[in-house]
This record gives structure tokens, sequence and C-alpha cells, in this order.
């Protein structure tokens, strides 16, 4: 029989989560304390963990700003490669709408802006969605041009090492 570390509950050895407080166990034969000691995530000091930073770096480009100027995440690689994700992937939404609207401009071509605005959009929501998910997952995805150029700006003055997952 092992016990929860969380709530000291005795719980069965092949049990995967615990009856009481209902924190995952882990694998059989292996207590709380060593399944949560490998996991990815890493907790700061105000209970945030990275992937849940990474994430919340995404919505909108204030949050990746914060984490890039907030002391703890700002040293965190894993944060402040999302965060440099977000502000290029920002900043390519925006020089992409504005080459949409130049086309819109030609008479000869403006009934294609009809067609390209929407699927514009929904490209852009997709990508969003896919980094969100990605981040919330510990792993660093990187886009094809923008995620050079964030990893780069993560990789600046860092003492932190980041995962190598894709």
């Amino acid at each position: 029989m092992l016990n929860c570390t969380s709530c000291g509950v005795e719980i069965a050895e092949t049990a995967s989560f615990c009856p009481n407080c209902g924190k995952p166990v882990g694998q059989a034969g292996v207590s709380f304390a060593a399944a949560t000691a490998t996991a990815p995530a890493r907790e700061t000091k105000t209970g945030l963990s990275d992937n849940v930073a990474g994430m919340l770096a995404y919505f909108t480009i204030i949050p990746a700003i914060i984490f890039l100027l907030i002391l703890p995440y700002s040293r965190r690689r894993f944060v402040r490669f999302h965060a440099f994700q977000c502000l290029f992937l920002a900043l390519a939404c925006i020089l992409a709408s504005f080459a949409v609207q130049i086309i819109g401009v030609v008479p000869v071509i403006r009934w294609s802006v009809l067609l390209l605005w929407p699927l514009l959009g929904l490209a852009e929501v997709a990508i969003w969605l896919l980094c969100v998910v990605r981040s919330y997952q510990g792993q660093v995805f990187k886009l094809p041009v923008i995620g050079q150029l964030a990893e780069q700006q993560a990789n600046r003055n860092g003492n932190d090492e980041m995962p190598r997952v894709f």
C-alpha cells in the first residue's frame, strides 16, 4: 500500500488517482511526489507553471509583454520564447492584413479580397489555437520564420534551459 503525499490516505499500488483528493499518483508503485518530480511544467513562486504562462502569453500581446517584463517569468526561456513568438505572430498578422487591404485597392483583383479576407482570419485563428495548445502541453512549437526569430530572442541573456520537444 502507498500513501498519497498530498492528503496522506492509503491507496492501492495499482491506483492511478487518490480516491480521497483525486490527485494523480503516477504509475503503479510510484508515489505522487516522484510522479510530479519528473513533470515538465515547472512552477514559479506564484504558483503559475511555465506551460500555463506560455499559453497565457498568446492571449493578446499584453500578457506577452508583461511576461517579458516580470522578473520570475522573464528569466524562463520557455515563457520568453512563447511571449516573443506571440509578439512576432501579431506583427505578421497585422502585415498580412495590410497586404490583403493593398490587394483590395487594385481594381482588377478587388474581388479576391472577398475570398482572401475570411481565409486569412481562419488561418490566424487556427495558428493561434495551435500555438496555445502546444504551449499548454509544454512543447516548444516553432512557426516557420517567426519561431526562429522568437528562439533567437529567447536565448539572449538567458540562464535557463529551454526544452526541445517538438
